[in-house]
């Protein structure tokens, strides 16, 4: 959609204005809840510039986009989904954010997400849930539905998401579009709110594998405020997508097709978009993977230690609406009780408990070390493979409600995600066809940096298995 949509402004067929005038409309039309700020006055004034102009040469000139409320914008609201943060306007804006804006792309807004970045529903949002574009009775996943909603629902080109433990892939699959977690450190992410930093990566949602790659390598690159990210170059992402799959051996995980509570038509799924690519050359060998049941219990430790730490500095002090009491710790306790939603309070709780003296030893530091073997176990398999083919999620969208009350239940929705996290590899979700009436698809991973490669399986599988 992006290269046929700069075409039509290059060879002026349609205007900057005229297009971003399209897509506030549909927002406004919508009853999806996908957006908590839009930017109208802002998104229109730059489209006015660029038509004067008559300059549509930068990569993503004029292409109206979407960003998740987890990343700052300069002087347009950043809530995080958050009451604590819900009058907050960042004076700068994400490095991501930053790259977007230089490339020529128009703001539209800001998505709505989970409190934080913690959830998988987008129910855990402060302000409303989002709902599902192809069933508004079902979430759209989380803690990016919004981003994931808004791209799938026809409201914005493409949008900036994060992914801490699938927080890109998953609404992506149940809404019906594609999703990038990026490898740690390929994105920068400077400006991006953090939920557990450590684990936290900035990428697209997007309508097609080309989309992505395209906005990927107009964001991608060293950081010099991001210590995290690598001295290593950016690819011309779109360019390697019609790469051979001949002769490319591509690993079922075991573990993730015989998991306990995987839908039969999702491991359908798999298997058919396995022969798919067998078809066409690939080799499809099975592959386990014996640390997987071990990804649930390592991430949320560990993330919920990082978001402990994280969620300190929101103190009713520097960023929000401050509620007196008698003293500095009173203000503390009732500013944080009362702004906080319940998952940031639960997170708080148990990170702290997490890393509380005497029990450091027994539950973080070993989570830590379990964490090393899950990227060692994923680094030698991507020795004798070139890709891994899996799941995203046990099961298609769900009724908005039905997992809000059990944190526990909500968690295991991130089954076949978390892991990826865990060992910092890229992966890429793409929708490959539905269960009834609602999206699923298929998720490859690739070894660290390779993003091309997955990006090129997946665009293999878009057009061979066209939706």
């Amino acid at each position: 959609m992006i290269a046929e949509l700069l075409q039509k402004l290059r060879q002026k067929k349609c205007s900057a204005e005229n297009l971003v005038e399209k897509y506030l409309a549909k927002i406004k039309s919508s009853k999806l809840d996908a957006w908590l700020t839009l930017d109208e006055k802002s998104a229109l004034k730059k489209a006015r510039k660029l038509d004067a102009s008559g300059d549509f040469s930068a990569p993503l000139a004029g292409i109206p986009v979407g960003i998740k409320d987890i990343l700052c914008t300069k002087n347009l609201r950043t809530t995080a989904g958050s009451k604590i943060l819900e009058t907050f306007a960042p004076p700068y804006s994400a490095t991501a954010v930053e790259k977007l804006e230089n490339a020529g792309a128009i703001i539209l807004g800001k998505n709505n997400c989970d409190e934080f970045a913690m959830g998988s529903s987008t129910e855990n949002s402060a302000f409303f849930p989002t709902k599902n574009p192809h069933d508004a009775k079902k979430v759209p996943g989380g803690s990016s539905g919004g981003s994931a909603a808004a791209v799938a629902g026809g409201e914005c080109v493409a949008a900036l998401g994060t992914d801490t433990g699938g927080s890109i892939r998953q609404p992506a699959n149940f809404c019906g579009c594609v999703g990038l977690k990026v490898s740690y450190g390929r994105v920068s992410r400077f400006g991006a709110i953090a939920y557990a930093s450590s684990f936290d990566t900035v990428g697209p949602l997007a309508a097609s594998v080309a989309d992505a790659a395209i906005v990927l390598e107009n964001i991608a690159g060293h950081d010099p405020k991001d210590a995290t990210t690598p001295k290593i170059p950016v690819e011309k992402y779109s360019k390697f997508l019609e790469n051979p799959i001949a002769g490319k051996k591509i690993a079922l995980p075991t573990e993730f097709l015989n998991a306990d509570g995987l839908d039969p038509a999702i491991k359908n799924e798999v298997l058919k978009s396995a022969k798919i690519l067998e078809k066409s050359g690939a080799e499809i060998v099975e592959i386990s993977l014996p640390l997987t049941k071990y990804a649930i219990p390592t991430y949320y430790l560990l993330t919920m230690a990082e978001a402990a730490t994280n969620l300190a500095r929101f103190d009713g002090v520097r960023f929000s609406e401050k509620i007196d009491g008698k003293n500095l710790e009173e203000m503390y306790e009732k500013t944080r009780g009362k702004l906080f939603g319940d998952e940031p309070k639960r997170k708080i709780i148990l990170g702290n408990f997490a890393l509380s003296a005497g029990y450091a030893d027994k539950f973080y530091q070993k989570a830590a070390a379990v964490r090393a073997l899950f990227a060692k176990e994923y680094a030698d398999a991507f020795e004798k493979v070139d890709a891994i083919l899996a799941p995203v999620s046990p099961f298609p969208a769900f009724d908005l409600g039905a997992k809000k009350d059990d944190p526990l239940e909500m968690y295991l929705a991130d089954i076949f995600t978390v892991s990826i996290n865990l060992a910092g590899i890229p992966a890429l979700a793409v929708p490959t066809g539905k269960i009834g009436h609602l999206p699923t698809g298929v998720q490859i991973l690739g070894k660290q940096f390779d993003e091309i490669g997955i990006l090129n399986l997946g665009h293999f599988l878009e057009k061979a298995d066209p939706r």
